[in-house]
């Protein structure tokens, strides 16, 4: 049975004329009478009744009309979703990203990409740069959002945003109403700050500045996560050294400063396998460009 001869059967069913139904099938008579001849043999029983009179279905053929239309449906919805996910339009995207990313460049990216390719489905995983990394490598995830400059050999990224460090202090601070605060000003005080095993990078880069600044930070929590860090300041434990974008998730009880010798800023980078072929991957890689901090 081939969907030729189905759709040639249901357009006659819906005509109930030879003539007509070829013409919508832009084929003559002749063919369209041997397509109906070779269905009605593959189904085993007359499916139109033919007379001086016209056209008409018989009971065998009002009882495969609709299962015929729906076969047609499904091969043609199969047909569209196949062409979608070949043309990056439809499918999954294995996602993961460091949670400060929430903060800044992730959001708007998701916002235009939804907008743009509503079937396409995105599953994102909250992962440590490190554990993207692994992931990224073992193919688990197509693309990742990731803080540090340890890209393995094979891969691609994307500056996605850029952004100073801040001191972040308890609002009761004696230092708090500072409008810029020196790094050495903390030497005293204990720091909360991300684990190593999390951030390599940046659990380095902060404790090589204050070392450049003269101290050794007294660590009292390591952390596994940036917001963890901003809350335990908040509660009057510690002080820390957190990228910008934190004073968007708004938690009460601590003070954003500027460091008067600024840190190296803490960049993000969407990071994917170089030459990976999957269309949505493009799609979404062309989203990211767009929203990426200028080179």
């Amino acid at each position: 049975m081939e969907f030729r001869h189905l759709r040639c059967f249901t357009v006659l069913a819906e005509e109930l004329h030879f003539g007509r139904a070829a013409q919508r099938l832009a084929m003559t008579q002749p063919p369209l009478s041997m397509a109906i001849q070779q269905l009605e043999a593959d189904v085993g029983a007359r499916l139109f009744e033919r007379n001086s009179r016209g056209v008409a279905l018989t009971p065998a053929g009002l009882a495969f009309l609709p299962r015929a239309q729906a076969l047609l449906e499904q091969a043609a919805l199969a047909a569209r979703e196949a062409r979608d996910v070949g043309q990056g339009l439809a499918g999954q995207l294995q996602i993961g990203f460091a949670g400060t990313v929430l903060y800044r460049g992730l959001p708007q990216v998701l916002r235009e990409f939804a907008a743009a390719h509503p079937k396409l489905r995105l599953a994102l995983r909250e992962l440590s740069s490190s554990e993207q990394l692994v992931e990224l490598v073992h193919d688990r995830l197509d693309l990742g959002f990731v803080h540090t400059t340890r890209v393995p050999a094979g891969f691609s990224q994307i500056l996605v945003s850029s952004q100073p460090f801040m001191a972040c202090l308890p609002a009761s601070h004696p230092l708090a109403k500072k409008r810029k605060l020196p790094l050495q000003a903390l030497k005293e005080e204990s720091f909360a700050i991300v684990m190593r095993v999390v951030s390599p990078d940046y659990h380095d880069r902060i404790l090589a500045a204050c070392a450049d600044a003269g101290f050794e930070p007294a660590l009292g929590f390591e952390l596994r996560h940036w917001l963890s860090v901003v809350s335990v300041i908040a509660q009057g434990l510690g002080v820390g050294l957190v990228p910008a974008a934190l004073q968007q998730a708004g938690l009460p009880g601590v003070v954003f400063l500027p460091l008067e010798q600024p840190l190296a800023p803490y960049d993000t980078h969407c990071l994917w396998r170089t030459g990976r072929d999957q269309s949505a991957l493009g799609a979404f890689l062309a989203a990211v460009q767009r929203a990426a901090a200028p080179a």
